[in-house]
């Protein structure tokens, strides 16, 4: 089964990425700040992570950036509320960029690209 690991400090948005998620046959485990998302990282390596930025203590950069420094086979998606972050160079070595939204539909087929291409390569 597929794992995502969820970076979200947001209990409701986590709530609801487990339910949606599961219901997509994913394995959803979660991480409440960047310092928990790189421990989690390094101790059970996950398949995908969907990462917020605005976070207390470590931000969604900064965590991803030390998740890559480690291990950068893992695919990050990130997954904000705020679309100027799109243009954050710091940003471009995620895998992708999606727009926070009540409806989840962009940020599933997001994750299924991208676990599509890693799949392939």
């Amino acid at each position: 089964m597929i794992t995502i690991l969820i970076v979200e400090d947001d209990k409701n948005q986590c709530l609801l990425y487990r339910h949606e998620l599961s219901e997509e046959g994913y394995s959803v485990e979660i991480a409440r700040d960047g310092k928990e998302a790189v421990t989690m990282s390094k101790l059970n390596p996950p398949d995908l992570i969907v990462m917020d930025i605005n976070m207390p203590g470590m931000d969604g950069i900064e965590a991803m950036g030390k998740i890559l420094g480690e291990n950068n086979k893992i695919p990050i998606v990130i997954n904000t509320a705020y679309s100027s972050y799109k243009d954050n160079f710091m940003t471009w070595s995620a895998d992708a960029y999606v727009v926070k939204s009540s409806d989840l539909m962009e940020l599933k087929k997001t994750i299924k690209t991208v676990l599509d291409k890693k799949k392939a390569s």
